[in-house]
């Protein structure tokens, strides 16, 4: 976490916490989601304009990356400031990019060890790694392939519904609260 972040923590410690304004996508792209987005759905609900637009700015990407965690309930956020700024995932927190080595790098930029691949009901391929659960771009689906046949890793079947719960994150802190 960024040093001005901590330090605004402590100046503004009752800063509201703040829903459903920003969403990660399942290529590992942040989605910023205004009032008249929201109104046309939930982020994972695939409605017309309901995911917002793509940030495309590199420094507070950067600064998001920096300043992205979980608390102690699973939800993933970006800590802005002193405000707490939760994500609502269209799949997973991580999404993980594959180098020739087959080593994953978070969108964050963290690299992590694979500990474990998993493939949903749709095909859809998740490394359970060091860092936590994340989905593989879809572009890197062909070096899981490739780790596959050289006896790397063993897919195991699971239900993508399941995910959350076994390992333990939040896909929409925004739904929790209305539930």
């Amino acid at each position: 976490m960024d040093d001005i972040v901590r330090q605004a923590m402590a100046k503004w410690p009752n800063v509201p916490d703040c829903f459903g304004w920003l969403g990660l996508d399942s290529r590992g792209q942040w989605h910023m989601r205004d009032d008249p987005v929201q109104l046309q759905g939930s982020f994972q609900s695939g409605q017309p304009g309901a995911k917002g637009s793509v940030l495309r700015h590199e420094k507070l990407v950067e600064f998001i990356h920096r300043n992205y965690e979980a608390d102690e309930q699973g939800r993933w956020y970006f800590q802005n400031g002193p405000q707490k700024v939760f994500i609502e995932l269209e799949a997973a927190p991580h999404v993980w990019r594959l180098n020739e080595r087959f080593e994953p790098t978070s969108h964050t930029g963290q690299q992590a060890q694979a500990l474990q691949c998993l493939v949903d009901e749709i095909g859809r391929v998740y490394l359970n790694t060091d860092l936590g659960l994340g989905l593989v771009h879809t572009l890197d689906v062909g070096l899981v392939a490739e780790a596959i046949e050289q006896g790397l890793w063993a897919p195991e079947n699971c239900l993508a519904k399941e995910l959350p719960k076994i390992f333990g994150f939040v896909i929409s802190p925004q739904q929790q609260l209305i539930r």
